[in-house]
């Protein structure tokens, strides 16, 4: 949206300044720009989707780009060059690839005998030049942004999603504003965990935590989160389900638990909260929520599950 802004406010006086002058062609290019812009924006402020604004953003570019090349002549070709760079800002590398070679290619031909054939091949090295060094840095740096990104948001211990991951992921969740699945929250905690501790020793503990982990990664399906919320705490968002799906995958999961062997000579449980996470609400509700349903199994004797009641 900032980018398709400060288009806007760029392209706009050149589109008037050329009116007044009388390049009605010229001008009618930059005020479409304008307007397919403002639409991306307007598509964006209602959808919540910005991988196509990307896509629709950098075709724009490049079209509007081959259009005053093609009405003004060989003296604007120079803008080729940071239209073309600016695609690997917006979507990624191979879509920016793909749309500027395709740019190039018709380029290529608008520019044919209107120019000595040096000057053209100059123009084809060059930009494939500078389409080759963008795409291998974009790429890298997306590689390196990946690898952080995934190493930020790991818990070291267990290889499940953090608390920033689960922050984030909450946070994407309530921003969406597409029509999308139901989810539901749950936290688990597990039970007695501090005696595990005092009798045998943190080693001992540590390898209970890696062990539920793998454990919540084979009884849960595909689309679900796992994240270690804090401690021997864990949440799992469970996409695509509602409260009565929620609960029977956290029934599943406490029954898996407490049939397995985690820690020899010393039973393991865990006690699950579950909520639903509606959009009407924040996400510190639906926290809250599982939170409280989760004292609740607690309360109750622990090895439970317990469900909120929808609102």
């Amino acid at each position: 949206m900032l980018l398709c802004g400060l288009t806007i406010m760029s392209i706009l006086p050149f589109g008037i300044y050329r009116l007044l002058q009388g390049n009605w062609a010229t001008a009618a290019v930059d005020f479409a720009l304008i307007i397919a812009m403002s639409a991306v924006i307007v598509h964006v402020w209602r959808t919540g989707s910005y991988q196509m604004a990307g896509l629709a953003v950098t075709i724009f570019y490049s079209a509007g780009m081959l259009a005053v090349v093609y009405l003004r002549g060989v003296s604007l070709v120079y803008w080729v060059y940071p239209t073309m760079i600016a695609a690997y800002f917006v979507v990624r590398p191979g879509h920016a690839l793909a749309i500027n070679s395709v740019g190039l290619v018709l380029l290529i031909s608008m520019l044919f005998g209107k120019m000595t054939m040096v000057n053209l091949s100059t123009i084809i090295v060059t930009v494939g030049l500078v389409n080759l060094f963008a795409y291998v840095f974009a790429y890298r740096t997306g590689l390196q942004t990946q690898r952080l990104h995934t190493a930020v948001e790991l818990d070291f211990l267990t290889g499940v999603g953090n608390r920033r991951a689960l922050d984030r992921k909450l946070l994407e969740h309530a921003q969406e504003r597409r029509p999308q699945l139901e989810a539901s929250l749950l936290l688990l905690d597990l039970d007695h965990f501090k005696q595990v501790n005092d009798q045998h020793g943190h080693a001992a503990g540590d390898k209970v935590l890696k062990k539920l982990a793998e454990l919540m990664r084979a009884h849960t399906r595909s689309s679900d989160r796992i994240f270690r919320y804090g401690g021997e705490e864990f949440a799992v968002i469970a996409s695509g389900a509602g409260l009565s799906a929620a609960a029977h995958l956290a029934e599943g999961l406490r029954a898996a638990v407490a049939s397995a062997t985690l820690l020899e000579g010393h039973p393991i449980t865990i006690s699950i909260g579950v909520a639903y996470m509606d959009k009407q609400r924040p996400p510190a509700d639906w926290l809250a929520g599982a939170d409280k349903m989760l004292y609740a199994a607690k309360q109750g004797g622990r090895n439970a599950v317990r469900v909120a009641e929808p609102s």
